[in-house]
């Protein structure tokens, strides 16, 4: 498999600047790394983003995740492994994603259960993040970056 073109990121000029301040600025206590992790690796596996799953894989890994859940992420809502903050994370991160698979994209209950684990800022920070792994996933998807070529 080969790119269509090199990372657009890196071949617009600020372009990669621009999108690694935006990731700089996301840095918070208000959301566990490791939620994070799971809320980018379930958005690239919904997007079908093969780059950004690898990656995000490999994060969960670094981080000390268990295989066993980052196997499961994909399967979330029927294994034991997610404590509930992490299944409102990831709910969020589905309904955020898919936002042309309902009449209502967010539904209340799904904002309302991430509400209960989440304050306002890690409510915001959620759905920066989220749309920040959409944002990676649509570039990586359309000039088909390759998995496996991520390096830290």
């Amino acid at each position: 498999m080969q790119a269509r073109i090199n990372n657009p990121a890196v071949l617009v000029p600020d372009a990669m600047k621009a999108l690694m301040a935006l990731s700089s600025s996301l840095k918070t206590p208000d959301v566990p790394s490791k939620t994070l992790s799971l809320v980018h690796l379930r958005a690239s596996q919904i997007n079908g983003c093969s780059f950004c799953v690898d990656m995000h894989s490999r994060e969960l890994k670094a981080a000390g995740d268990t295989e066993q859940r980052i196997f499961a992420v994909a399967a979330w809502r029927e294994a034991p492994f997610f404590n509930d903050a992490e299944r409102a994370a990831l709910a969020l991160t589905e309904c955020a994603t898919r936002v042309n698979d309902r009449p209502d994209p967010v539904p209340d209950a799904v904002w309302q259960e991430a509400a209960r684990h989440y304050d306002e800022n890690g409510l915001a920070m959620l759905t920066l993040h989220i749309a920040a792994v959409n944002l990676w996933n649509r570039i990586n998807v359309t000039t088909r970056q390759v998995a496996g070529t991520y390096k830290p």
